[in-house]
């Protein structure tokens, strides 16, 4: 059966813009150090117009997972754009049809961000409504990298601005050599701040009784210590501490997801749009987790206010029981290429205008961008 006009959008025109935005500090963590957030933004125009918005929320180097900047660009020039370009689209169909490519989650989900964002505005519906938010506001936390100088002292100062400006949780990166001390000098000084770490793979099954040691500091939970594709040596992590272990670089879909539970690997999930492929995936990885009574929180990738937006209408929903890295603007960028959020009270409104609810402002975009490359159908 066919779809009406009024049900579908018809994409003329893919705009992949590639920025650079320096950070107002460097951010270290166990697999490298930025100091400039090189970023793709997805700008997808429908045959009347209206353009929609995605974040390809990529690192510059596949450190953090095996997709980077340069890589998603060609990918979506080659492969992705031929799929959505001149044909119509519902935000089902898009994702179905984008399936056939494997892996790649990152490039896939800010095309079809960039769609889904269309089709809402189209009929004048925000993010948050369509996934089901049930809060106007979330709260908001904060994650601190590794200092450049390894120092505690560093360390505690740089927490402190994120304490005195409201942030509602702390998450430390860590690593081998930086990891109690840190936790230990940060816990002291903030003794009821909830608190968690960040490892990003960086630790093996042979340190299971080390991890174990930061049971004593109270904390949250323990984000992926070990590499994304050791399902059993986090079940080890999991029995040897009595901090809940989460995992993130491990969450590709709702059936990873699911394993891991099952399985006794994790019983915390951060889920990140750009990582599971979209936030039709980052819904239903909410819904079983809700469903299961497992906590989860949103992730973060330094994005932009593009990100920003459509993932703070993401952390509204329900089972979203624990702050995200939904940060303010000012956490990363000295200028936003949107309108900034700006954080009050430890959080940061939802946004409710169609779509994901923001746009570039065209003055940043254009200073920021660095290359834009422009893709028609026919």
């Amino acid at each position: 059966m066919s779809l009406r006009k009024d049900q579908v959008v018809t994409i003329e025109a893919l705009r992949l813009h590639s920025l650079e935005i320096p950070l107002v500090r460097p951010f270290r963590t166990s697999f490298g150090t930025q100091n400039v957030r090189d970023v793709m933004l997805v700008e997808a125009i429908d045959s009347d117009g209206t353009r929609g918005w995605g974040e390809c929320v990529t690192l510059g180097w596949p450190g953090y997972n095996a997709e980077y900047t340069a890589g998603a660009v060609r990918l979506i020039e080659e492969y992705l754009a031929p799929i959505v370009l001149g044909k119509e689209w519902t935000p089902e169909s898009v994702r179905s049809a984008l399936d056939v490519i494997r892996g790649n989650h990152i490039a896939r989900a800010s095309v079809s961000t960039a769609i889904l964002d269309i089709w809402l505005r189209r009929k004048g519906i925000s993010l948050a409504d369509y996934l089901g938010a049930v809060r106007s506001e979330v709260e908001c936390g904060v994650s601190v990298g590794i200092p450049t100088s390894e120092t505690i002292d560093e360390l505690l100062e740089e927490v402190g601005t994120y304490v005195d400006a409201g942030y509602r949780r702390i998450k430390l990166k860590i690593e081998p050599g930086w990891d109690l001390e840190p936790v230990a000098a940060v816990r002291e000084r903030w003794s009821s701040m909830p608190l968690q770490v960040d490892a990003n793979q960086a630790y093996t099954r042979e340190h299971a009784g080390h991890l174990a040691r930061l049971d004593e500091f109270n904390l949250l939970l323990i984000e992926q210590p070990l590499g994304e594709e050791d399902w059993w040596g986090h079940r080890i992590i999991a029995e040897a501490c009595e901090t809940p272990i989460c995992l993130d670089e491990s969450i590709l879909s709702v059936e990873s997801a699911e394993s891991a539970i099952e399985f006794g690997a994790a019983s915390n999930i951060n889920i990140k749009p750009g990582r599971v492929a979209g936030f039709l995936q980052s819904k239903e990885i909410h819904d079983l987790c809700l469903s299961r009574g497992i906590p989860v929180w949103c992730g973060g990738m330094l994005e932009t206010g593009i990100g920003r937006s459509a993932n703070v209408a993401l952390a509204a929903l329900p089972g979203f029981t624990l702050p995200g890295d939904t940060s303010a603007s000012n956490r990363y960028y000295a200028e936003d290429v949107t309108e900034p959020f700006v954080l009050h009270d430890g959080l940061l409104t939802v946004p409710t205008g169609p779509g994901i609810g923001i746009d570039p402002l065209p003055e940043n975009l254009k200073s920021m961008s660095v290359n834009v490359v422009e893709l028609t159908a026919g």
